[in-house]
This record gives C-alpha cells, structure tokens and sequence, in this order.
C-alpha cells in the first residue's frame, strides 16, 4: 500500500505550476509550497506538472528547483519530481550496486523496462551495456601477480562467489511466484531461511521475496548509529511512497516509521510522502 495522499479535489497543472512559480519569485523560496504542491502528486500528475511547466515558462521544471533547492531537501524534491524511470535510471548510472538491485528486483518488469528505456535515452547506451562495460573495466584495471602463489582461503571464499553467480542465474530467470516456491522449499530442506545467505545474494533474495523488508531495513540502517545516510533514507522513501510503503512502515519496529534524525523542510517532506 502506498502512503502518498493525494487529495480529493486536484487543482489543474496550469494552477499547480503558478503556485509553484509564485513559490520560486522573490528574495526566497516558498519551501512549504513545494512540499504542499508536489509532496501531494502522484507520478502522472507530476508529470503533467512538469510538461505543463515547460509550456508555460519555456523552462523545465527540475531546473528551476536545481536553482531554488540545496542539501538533501533539494536532492530529495528533484528525485521526487522526475518521472520514476528517469530517477531509476539516474540512480543506476551512479553505479550504486543496491539501487541497481532493488531496480531489477523489487519493481515490475514493465517498470524495469521504462528504466532501461529512460536509461538509453539518457545515456545512449543500454542499461545492460553500461553495467557490463564497468564489470569489464575491473577486469583490466588491477595488476595480476603471475608467481605461482595460492592461497585456500581466497581459493575457498571465491569458489562460493562462482556457486552465486549460478544462484544469480536462477534468480534472473524465474518468476516471483516460482521463486517464492523455491524460497520455501530451500528453508525446508536445508533449515535456514534463504534470505540469510551472506552478500549480494541475500540482499537480491529479500528484494524478490519480501521488497517490504529490504526496504525497511535500508531505513532502519539509515538512522541508526552516529550520523544519517540521507541518500539512502531520501532513496527507499521515495521510490516506494507510491508502491508500498505502508507495508515498509509495518516493517519497522512493527510500528509507524518515525524519523528522527531530520529536520526542517527535509524532514517535513519526508514525512508529507510517508503520509
């Protein structure tokens, strides 16, 4: 269930886009009119805002806020105003292995497509590519002693790392109803729930089984400690306001997601998603 609220009676986008142009004139910025206007929008009409902006003002909408916002209230407003696959294929082109995970394994597989669309509009050049050209540089990139040295316990470490990339190719070619099965009959014959396999493979497991979960915990480890992982919070709360966040809230501390480690319009935008 999502935890955006969108009210009952929506101003038209020529409306929306003058208040928010209303909000960027003068000395300063109207923060809480942003958050009012786009914190209550779902991706359709954020788009229709953001294609009614550009006519009206012959400038997009995301460059205006480039110019108004800062720090991670701004970050967190312009990924909320992209159109999901464009922010999705933004957040893989940095090259963060876990966004590029739950992109391909906690969203639909024609949002997974919108992405890798979005991904070669923006890029020129395939998600897969892009992906494949990096993996390939690391490849070339170290120095290869060539003595002959072995050690077992590297020799053992990766011969596990070869057994996931087997594991990989049943993950990537099953559905999630299949996989579930697969989940279950795993915990069964072996005693152990699959997700609690170690590294990037148990992170993929939680993402096909149980996305609510994943998310939950990529929350919780955002603010738990000496300092907060902004982009991490800012990521898991924007991506899924519209999916199921309210499953994600149910998963934290079976009680609702409380944010304590912000402030200000950051944290009142934050909270406006969260419902």
């Amino acid at each position: 269930m999502a935890t955006l609220r969108v009210p009952a009676v929506v101003p038209s986008p020529s409306d929306d886009c003058q208040r928010l142009r209303k909000a960027f004139e003068g000395w300063g910025t109207d923060e809480k009119a942003i958050i009012w206007v786009l914190g209550h929008r779902n991706a359709s009409q954020r788009r229709l805002i953001s294609e009614t902006y550009q006519q009206l003002y012959d400038q997009p909408l995301v460059d205006s806020l480039h110019s108004e916002l800062s720090g991670d209230f701004g970050k967190a407003v312009i990924f909320w105003t992209y159109d999901p696959p464009v922010r999705d294929a933004i957040l893989a082109n940095e090259a963060l292995l876990l966004p590029i995970v739950e992109i391909a394994c906690a969203t639909s597989p024609h949002h997974l497509i919108a992405v890798r669309q979005a991904y070669c509009s923006l890029y020129n050049c395939s998600l897969e590519e892009d992906i494949f050209r990096k993996t390939l540089v690391g490849l070339v990139s170290p120095y290869r002693y060539d003595k002959e040295v072995v050690n077992m316990d590297v020799a053992n470490s990766e011969a596990a790392l070869l057994h996931e990339a087997i594991v990989l190719w049943v993950l990537g070619t099953r559905n999630i109803f299949q996989l579930r099965a697969t989940f279950q009959c795993y915990e069964q014959n072996y005693g152990s729930p699959v997700d609690e396999l170690e590294s990037l493979l148990g992170v993929i497991v939680r993402c096909l089984d149980c996305p609510e979960r994943h998310f939950a915990e990529v929350v919780r480890n955002s603010i738990i400690g000496l300092g907060t992982d902004e982009d991490s919070l800012t990521r898991a709360i924007i991506t899924r306001a519209e999916i199921d966040l309210m499953k994600v809230r149910g998963e934290y501390y079976n009680s609702s997601l409380v944010i304590g480690d912000t402030s200000g319009d950051y944290k009142d935008f934050l909270l406006t998603l969260l419902g």
